[in-house]
């Protein structure tokens, strides 16, 4: 009884600030923590499914061996054309939950929340408590964090574990421990897990901060960033060597290569290939130079300034004027960068150790905004979710800068401009941006300006340095109040931006993030939901759901089966997708996503039709260009054409028992029509 009331009394009290930080510490973070989870999950009850990684998580979902392989079909006969790392939760909370929109969405929400606290605790620890909850609110506020954390996307745990790769390395940096340094590396690994080399970017930055500022002889640093690096390397590539172990038949074919090799599909068609270099063994990436991709409103445009123009800068970019300020001022003036002291006398020494100079969080957080954001600037970005890598050192070098230029203030002498300067700057940057939105909210910019306005002049005014004269008391709250107001009118703006995300059709999808005015396009699965569209790319949550034909189509397969191990091949995993995820039955993709994968091969669905596993095809020509025209030299698409031109010759056409009436299904191109057919073999 006596442990249970010092339970109560005591640890289950978690509003409480530990001892050494402020008694408004832990609260306000945790009012900033609530806002990032009502901001992604307020219409989380609304999403809806990505076509071709919903599939998979069902799969993953319903076999442990599927599960550990990342395949994308229930029978585990072909992976997907990525590492399945971040879709792992979403297949754990689809076992405990139930296979529904909202479901796939939580573990990112989660993720968002705690990239949240974790960022909170390492800017607390360079800068001071009020920096850290500036930047815990400044990331929940950000954009591209309000939709990106709401819905089923790898880069929710990417970011996630590379902030938690920076908090490692935060600690590195205090102790000069190994330990540390290693759980960094694991970290990046887990983020390589997610998305890839898209993780490594952050390696730089984490190695180069040990070296630099970490405490200890330089050798020692050396083998120590040696020692990461390796760890870095092991975890990362740790999947595709268990892929590369498992004998062949034992595991699905790898998807996004032509030689069965996740090495190939993870540094090739998801790595170099992007960059338009080619890696043997790895199927054709798009090409990275497309005009086409996301426009997400004036600005949108894929090039190389894309990062300060409208349409992704309105994402991630609000900030950059006061970002950049952090930086240089950390740099500049280190003195003042070196005293976390802005909260009460009771508030404690802070416990940085040598991250306390800010070097540390200079090098780390600076070259990790630089790299991600050169990376970014100079490739095509297929979806605006990638800028999410930009936000945790955009809100963390802001609120540095926000609270080092107050620092700068109360020293008095020139440094007291530095605020009222960058509130003006902030609010022209603001008015860049948003003003290719000229309908949305008109008058918010005209009121962050007048509050901006306000509040340069009255800490002009004050002048405050504290202690030095008579009124010092009285204009240092003045410049306080004042202070807090210009901070308010720079984050009117974005924080209007991210609560858009609480209106259907403003908050993104599953496939692709962005918050704002502009509306989304409408959801094409309601019309194939609903039948008012009979095409194939529908992605539903039970085959009730599915448009009529699909139905009926499903229904004959079942009924017919007749012990085969699949209900049907299915030419693509677009296409594949919608019936695997209505279903959870076993279809047979083939070609995988691209139809470029090698995979089945003319034999293997011979013998697959011939020892009675297999005795269905449901094909549509348009999809693969199967039936137009012969593949160039060198397309493996060349595989999905024997197959189903060997089908169509070999095998009895009963699209009309499996299909009666209309059987058409627009696809990629809306005003282009293909038969669907079905084959009996």
């Amino acid at each position: 009884m006596a442990i249970t009331q010092r339970w109560l009394t005591g640890r289950a009290r978690f509003w409480r600030s530990p001892e050494g930080q402020p008694r408004w510490a832990r609260p306000a973070l945790l009012g900033v923590a609530a806002l990032a989870g009502v901001l992604y999950t307020a219409r989380i009850g609304e999403e809806t499914f990505a076509i071709y990684y919903a599939p998979a998580v069902r799969s993953m979902s319903g076999s442990w061996h599927a599960f550990v392989l990342g395949a994308f079909d229930p029978a585990a006969t072909v992976t997907l054309d990525k590492l399945a790392g971040s879709f792992l939760p979403q297949a754990l909370a689809v076992r405990l939950l139930g296979f529904h929109g909202w479901v796939l969405a939580l573990p990112q929400a989660v993720e968002g929340v705690l990239t949240v606290l974790v960022l909170y605790r390492m800017v607390r620890r360079w800068q001071g408590p009020a920096a850290g909850l500036l930047a815990a609110g400044l990331l929940a506020l950000t954009p591209i964090a309000a939709s990106a954390f709401g819905h089923p996307m790898e880069d929710a745990l990417l970011v996630l574990a590379l902030v938690l790769a920076a908090d490692a390395v935060q600690a590195a940096l205090v102790t000069g421990r190994l330990r540390s340094l290693l759980l960094a590396g694991v970290w990046v690994g887990v983020g390589f897990q997610a998305k890839m080399l898209q993780a490594w970017l952050v390696v730089p930055a984490l190695g180069l901060a040990y070296l630099l500022c970490a405490p200890g002889p330089v050798r020692r640093r050396m083998a120590h960033v040696g020692a990461f690096g390796l760890v870095t390397l092991a975890v990362s590539t740790s999947w595709a060597a268990l892929i590369t172990l498992t004998p062949a038949e034992h595991r699905p074919y790898v998807d996004g290569s032509t030689s069965n090799s996740a090495f190939a599909m993870a540094f090739g068609y998801n790595g170099i290939g992007r960059l338009g270099l080619d890696l043997p063994g790895a199927v054709a990436a798009p090409i990275v130079g497309s005009s086409a991709g996301p426009k997400i409103g004036p600005g949108g445009e894929q090039t190389w300034t894309k990062l300060i123009e409208p349409g992704y800068g309105s994402q991630v970019g609000w900030l950059y004027p006061v970002a950049v300020l952090g930086l240089v001022l950390g740099l500049v003036r280190p003195r003042i960068a070196e005293r976390p002291d802005d909260g009460p006398p009771d508030a404690g020494p802070p416990e940085d150790g040598s991250f306390q100079g800010g070097r540390g969080g200079l090098v780390l957080w600076g070259l990790w905004l630089v790299t991600f954001g050169a990376v970014i600037s100079a490739v095509h970005l297929p979806h605006t979710a990638y800028l999410l890598s930009l936000a945790p050192p955009v809100a963390a070098l802001s609120a540095a800068g926000t609270v080092l230029a107050w620092r700068a203030a109360r020293d008095g002498g020139p440094g007291r401009w530095l605020l009222p300067a960058i509130v003006v700057v902030e609010l022209v940057w603001t008015a860049h941006l948003s003003g290719a939105y000229p309908t949305f909210l008109p008058w918010l910019i005209w009121a962050a300006a007048a509050a901006a306005g306000l509040s340069s002049v009255v800490l002009v005014a004050t002048g405050v340095r504290a202690g030095r004269t008579p009124g010092s008391r009285r204009s240092a709250r003045a410049a306080a109040v004042a202070a807090a107001v210009g901070i308010a009118a720079m984050l009117v703006t974005p924080a209007a931006w991210s609560a858009t995300v609480l209106q259907s059709d403003r908050r993104g999808s599953a496939f692709d993030a962005s918050a704002g005015p502009v509306p989304q396009l409408p959801d094409l699965g309601d019309a194939y939901r609903t039948g008012a569209a009979p095409g194939p790319l529908t992605v539903v949550e039970s085959v009730d759901r599915l448009s009529p034909d699909r139905r009926t189509l499903i229904a004959y397969l079942t009924a017919h089966r007749e012990g085969a191990d699949y209900l049907a091949a299915v030419d693509g995993g677009l296409y594949s997708g919608p019936l695997i995820a209505a279903t959870g039955l076993p279809f047979l993709p083939m070609g995988g996503f691209s139809w470029r994968a090698p995979h089945p091969t003319l034999q293997q669905v011979q013998d697959l039709v011939a020892t009675g596993r297999l005795h269905y095809f449901v094909l549509d020509p348009a999809l693969d260009g199967a039936g137009k025209e012969e593949p160039t030299a060198g397309d493996t698409t060349v595989v999905l054409l024997s197959v189903v031109r060997w089908a169509q010759a070999t095998c009895t056409d009963v699209t009309e028992a499996a299909l009666p009436g209309d059987a058409t299904a627009p696809v990629n191109d809306a005003a282009e029509a293909a038969v669907l057919t079905v084959l009996r073999c």
